[in-house]
């Protein structure tokens, strides 16, 4: 009685079944591998904001790639602000998801060297091909501390590095391309501003990394193994469902073909 599961509507359905238990099995361990991620991401924020700041020097240097080890580690750094060639990175939201810019401005160290500061987000021009009213920074020698972070690439960021930009506008916050514009040496990578906050909120310092969230990732990871384990279950119910069909139809074809017997 199970011949059936060799019509071409039962091998269609078999073959799916196959391959959709390994794909569901495989979509799991992706999720239980983010969930992974994003637990170890959280422990390397919290120890790396939890730091004592140290020079940013000592984490960095021209043409230096941060690494990941390094990101967010809490660091300072003296000088004087270079507003000159400040330049602004479109296309960026503020804490309360508003469209705007971020302020990007060199930091000429003490003793040499330069290091770019996001001194943060302020709502951009009217106009998109203006320069948006930017706050002055302190003037003056003056110690700042941030985050560090690593260059921003199209690759790793997903943003696209546009050609044809107005003046003292960019993408992308990437020591190598402001090294070039400056014609001076700068550190890899920038610092997130985190102080001193600027006396009117503006422009708005970013906030820091989120390390207490761990996200769904192993809710969809025991969800997609369910589905995998329940796949083959429905397929036996419905082979089953099938099967005594089938045979309540051959019973009731034999008793249709029996001869009726005449009342006594």
């Amino acid at each position: 009685m199970y011949r059936f599961l060799l019509t071409r509507q039962w091998v269609i359905l078999t073959l799916l079944v196959l391959a959709l238990i390994p794909t569901m099995v495989e979509l799991g361990f992706w999720q239980l591998h983010r969930h992974e991620h994003r637990v170890e991401q959280n422990a390397l924020i919290t120890k790396n904001l939890d730091a004592d700041p140290v020079p940013v020097t000592r984490l960095t240097s021209p043409g230096h790639t941060v690494p990941r080890s390094d990101y967010w580690r809490a660091v300072t750094a003296t000088g004087t602000f270079d507003t000159e060639h400040e330049v602004v990175v479109r296309r960026r939201t503020s804490r309360d998801e508003s469209i705007g810019v971020l302020v990007l401005t060199p930091l000429n160290l003490k003793g040499g060297g330069t290091v770019l500061v996001n001194r943060g987000w302020i709502p951009a021009a009217a106009d998109q091909m203006a320069y948006p009213d930017v706050p002055a920074p302190p003037k003056g020698e003056m110690t700042v501390t941030g985050r560090l972070k690593a260059d921003e690439t199209t690759g790793a960021s997903g943003i696209k590095d546009l050609e044809g930009l107005p003046d003292r506008q960019v993408m992308l916050i990437n020591s190598s391309q402001q090294s070039q514009l400056l014609g001076r040496p700068v550190l890899g990578g920038y610092l997130e501003l985190t102080g001193p906050e600027p006396a009117d909120g503006s422009p708005e310092t970013i906030a820091a990394p989120d390390d207490s969230s761990i996200g769904s990732h192993m809710a969809y990871a025991v969800q997609w193994w369910l589905f995998a384990a329940a796949v083959p279950v429905g397929w036996v119910i419905l082979a089953r469902r099938d099967k005594r069909d089938l045979e309540q139809a051959a019973k009731d074809a034999e008793r249709a073909g029996q001869p009726e017997h005449a009342a006594a």
